[in-house]
């Protein structure tokens, strides 16, 4: 059996570590001597709880999806992070981070974001505690992803566009490390993925593994058994699928399958795929898997959805590919529209763009009737009405 564990100096096998700049060495070092401590605390502990139930609406339900579960011919069941407060698994890990943030006494909070719902997440909590939130996002997004920027400003955030590169995911996150680096001694960066230095992805993963905490005694009130036959989760940085896999790394019944983004398809140029198109570098302070040319230069990733068009995936997840303990699958744009619709119209459930993919999964997956699959509904749809709007219009609607 592989171990998951991180290590000491924050690797997963041969991926993740701290990779950062001289001038952010002193927040990263007070963070990561800091941060499990904290989170240890019975007073934090009280509070981040209380927050869950009482401000998220946590315990999210786990809802068999019954029309689907007869269309597939497997038991199908869908963890609703998309009924949080703010409408996806992101506010899990902001409030977390902003206790953090309080307790080290910060006063001005970062973010970036792609499709926005970690920026809503991010300018949420800075509203409920009473501090500063700027939040980066590409110039791109900020015009796909109209009614979350909306949302930020409506909570008092600062949105800051990020105009160089492509202008999405990546070139917000590079801003906001620039920001940092340029104000290291007020300022937290609450990071919204399982990315960037150590202790960014196992910090970020053990707030949102409250959702596979949920799962398995879920699981056991509804069937006598705390686990499922796989869980399915759409992986772009990939924060919702660690939280969902969180509990279940090592139990090897439970197959783990990571859904990426090919885009226009994954040898069209226009993709996301990084499992199959990428190689292992450094990006944005951590070792992992990205695309990159053969010289070290960034390949622009592309994905209709703007929360997975990210270079690089998470290094737990680069090591669960890697040692072959997490199964890759790539669905492209069109197979994440056609499947919002279906399960729209199959289950009254309008899903993000993201978690789309993740049920454009299941038409390439092998199961049997009696196979439990989790499905990680990260997100609802409301964000991405424009992309459904102008797929309804379109010649691609299936008939």
């Amino acid at each position: 059996m592989i171990t998951t564990q991180i290590d000491e100096r924050g690797y997963y096998g041969r991926f993740g570590g701290a990779y950062i700049p001289e001038m952010l060495h002193a927040n990263v070092e007070e963070l990561r001597g800091n941060y499990v401590q904290m989170m240890g605390d019975p007073e934090f502990r009280r509070e981040f709880d209380l927050l869950l139930k009482d401000y998220v609406g946590r315990p999210s339900p786990l809802y068999y999806a019954d029309r689907l579960s007869k269309h597939y011919g497997a038991r199908i069941y869908l963890k609703r992070e998309d009924l949080n407060h703010t409408g996806a698994h992101k506010i899990n890990n902001t409030i977390g981070q902003i206790l953090l943030a309080e307790r080290l006494g910060k006063k001005r909070i970062i973010a970036e974001t792609g499709a926005g719902q970690h920026g809503v997440a991010t300018a949420t909590v800075c509203a409920l505690k009473g501090l500063q939130c700027i939040v980066y996002m590409g110039e791109v997004d900020i015009e796909r992803q109209a009614p979350n920027v909306a949302r930020m400003r409506m909570l008092g955030a600062e949105v800051r566009p990020a105009r160089s590169g492509s202008r999405t995911l990546k070139d917000a996150t590079n801003e906001a490390i620039r920001d940092w680096i340029n104000n290291p001694e007020d300022t937290h960066y609450i990071i919204g993925s399982v990315v960037g230095p150590h202790p960014y992805p196992d910090m970020v993963a053990r707030f949102q593994s409250i959702i596979s905490e949920e799962t398995k005694w879920q699981l056991q009130e509804k069937l006598g058994r705390d686990y499922p036959d796989a869980i399915v989760a759409c992986v772009g940085g990939g924060s919702n699928a660690a939280g969902a896999y969180y509990h279940y790394l090592n139990d090897e019944r439970v197959r783990l399958i990571a859904v990426e983004a090919a885009g226009l398809g994954v040898d069209s140029g226009e993709s996301a795929a990084t499992s199959q198109l990428g190689s292992e570098g450094i990006i944005h302070g951590s070792r992992t898997l990205l695309m990159q040319t053969a010289d070290g230069q960034i390949v622009e990733p592309y994905s209709i959805s703007a929360g997975l068009d990210y270079p690089g995936i998470g290094p737990l997840h680069a090591f669960l590919i890697d040692s072959a303990r997490a199964e890759a699958i790539s669905v492209t744009d069109d197979d994440a529209l056609a499947a919002a619709l279906f399960v729209a119209r199959q289950e009254g459930i309008i899903p993000a763009l993201e978690t789309a993919h993740a049920f454009a999964a299941l038409d390439q997956m092998k199961y049997g009737p009696e196979d439990v699959i989790v499905v990680c509904l990260s997100g609802r749809g409301d964000k991405d009405l424009a992309a459904f709007s102008a797929y309804l219009d379109s010649d691609a609607l299936p008939q």
